[in-house]
């Protein structure tokens, strides 16, 4: 009985990839967004473990092996954890791939869907690079940057295929007036700072994944000062939004998702204070780094939730996609 359930979910997840339907392609790209999510808080322990440098190499762990071995220089438990961040991203790349041939693979085919879902392995890629420059730098600062920025870059990927994919292919119809619009658009390049300056922020701070690794030459009052501010700007364009859909009798969808990505603000600032006034401890770090890239899902699922494309089953549903024959007159 067990070996049949097995055998079913195989075929299932078989079925899902082969012969996709809006509803599972909308699963693999909400997979695709938990992976993303994973792999960041992954990145986030190598660093507050000082494990950065536990593979000293790159695309190889240590010397000729792939795998972490015995290493004078290297405690087992960082390889281990430099290793197992490595193989996260594998496993996002091998979703992402999955998510590109759903895509390719599902009828009628949604062009856009299929270059969002493009998007994802070749990103996944390009990260794995910027991994590799992050080691063979040592830690740079910069590089240790860059290497995060890729994820939220990703995600904007992920959440666009996981929501166009619910979503028909209906020229967007807005659902709010035009300064609502922009005040959502200027909310995601308010979050988009706040990302910059975080990675400000721990390059200048105690957390640089080895003990022996470069660091910014900034004093970190002033940059986590900056980024406090930037921090309190976006609550402020969060709270206009959200009386703006309000005096406009905006959809109940859009003013969920501006009430959550409120509540997202306050948390990750409360996160944020309590970690500085507590000297930057490991676990509140990873937390807020959590909070972060589902600060910035929660602002794009904002902006999306501004216009309306039309039911899922109008772009899957080849019927409705033929053109109609022309109906004769009828008599008077």
């Amino acid at each position: 009985m067990a070996e049949r359930e097995s055998s079913n979910l195989l075929i299932r997840t078989w079925n899902s990839v082969w012969r996709p339907t809006p509803g599972s392609l909308r699963l693999l790209a909400l997979i695709g967004v938990i992976g993303n999510v994973v792999i960041v808080v992954s990145g986030g322990a190598v660093r507050v473990t000082k494990s950065g440098l536990g593979c000293p190499d790159w695309p190889r762990c240590s010397g000729d092996s792939l795998v972490p071995t015995h290493d004078p220089e290297h405690h087992v438990l960082n390889m281990s954890i430099e290793f197992g961040n490595r193989l996260i991203t594998f496993v996002v790349l091998g979703v992402g791939v999955l998510v590109f041939v759903a895509a390719l693979r599902l009828r009628p085919r949604r062009r856009g869907l299929v270059w969002w879902a493009l998007a994802q392995p070749m990103s996944v890629v390009a990260q794995a690079v910027i991994g590799g420059i992050v080691v063979l730098t040592e830690l740079h600062p910069a590089a240790v940057s860059l290497h995060f920025l890729v994820s939220p870059a990703l995600l904007v990927f992920c959440v666009a295929l996981w929501i166009r994919a619910g979503e028909g292919d209906a020229p967007p119809r807005p659902l709010a007036g035009p300064w609502t619009r922009r005040l959502a658009a200027a909310l995601l390049v308010s979050c988009a700072a706040v990302l910059v300056a975080g990675t400000v922020v721990t390059g200048t701070g105690p957390h640089a994944g080895d003990a022996e690794s470069r660091r910014y030459g900034f004093d970190i009052t002033d940059v986590a000062r900056i980024h406090g501010e930037l921090a309190w700007l976006t609550i402020a364009l969060t709270v206009l939004a959200i009386v703006a859909l309000h005096r406009a009798g905006a959809p109940a969808a859009a003013r969920r998702r501006a009430h959550e990505l409120a509540g997202l603000i306050v948390l990750q600032g409360a996160v944020g204070y309590t970690q500085y006034f507590l000297g930057v401890p490991a676990g509140l770090v990873l937390l807020h780094m959590l909070g972060s890239v589902l600060m910035w899902i929660a602002a794009f699922r904002l902006f999306f939730a501004l216009r309306d494309r039309g039911p899922a089953s109008a772009a899957a549903d080849p019927a409705s996609a033929a053109p109609r024959p022309a109906e004769a007159p009828q008599p008077a």
